[in-house]
């Protein structure tokens, strides 16, 4: 990937330790740790340790990752979205979480937007994947409006609770 992504709004760009302390706020929200579950994640060590072995691998091993996403407009880390490759799926899927006080103004869907757009053009993914509670509504419409279709129950681990399978395949033109 080139170093960024960006929209009308929007830069996503590769995750850095430097952005440890935004990575503290973020995994530790109530609906992070409710929605996506608790990374273990507490101090700038663990929020650095957290991207070295999360995104900062997954570019060097994938040449992808999670970006961290912030406003153009003040240069302001308002989430995180990107593609995973888990072992657990047989495809990549589309990740992203948001604080809490950038929902609902369409930039979860702008930067998955991006997201998907740079999978099939410059990475060449024809199909993409998500997962999603049973009960996290706001992310299963997100993913709908984005044109992911449900297909089934999966469970990630034999530790976890089932989530809901998604997938999106890329239209050939």
């Amino acid at each position: 990937m080139n170093s960024e992504i960006e929209t009308d709004r929007l830069r996503l760009r590769r995750f850095v330790e430097g952005d440890a302390a935004f990575i503290v706020s973020l995994l530790n929200q109530p609906s992070f740790l409710r929605f996506i579950g608790d990374k273990g994640v507490r101090t700038l060590e663990d929020a650095q340790s957290y991207i070295r072995n999360g995104p900062i691998k997954s570019y060097q091993e994938h040449g992808f990752g999670l970006y961290l996403v912030e406003l153009k407009s003040k240069q302001l880390p308002i989430g995180m979205c990107g593609l995973l490759k888990r072992d657990s799926l047989p495809n990549v899927d589309l990740g992203f979480a948001f604080l809490p006080e950038f929902w609902r103004e369409g930039y979860a869907h702008e930067a998955a937007s991006a997201v998907l757009a740079h999978a099939q053009n410059d990475l060449g993914l024809e199909r993409i994947l998500a997962i999603a509670n049973s009960d996290n509504d706001a992310s299963i419409r997100l993913l709908e409006k984005l044109g992911f279709k449900f297909e089934t129950p999966v469970k990630l681990s034999n530790e976890t609770a089932p989530v809901k399978l998604f997938s999106h395949d890329v239209e050939t033109s």
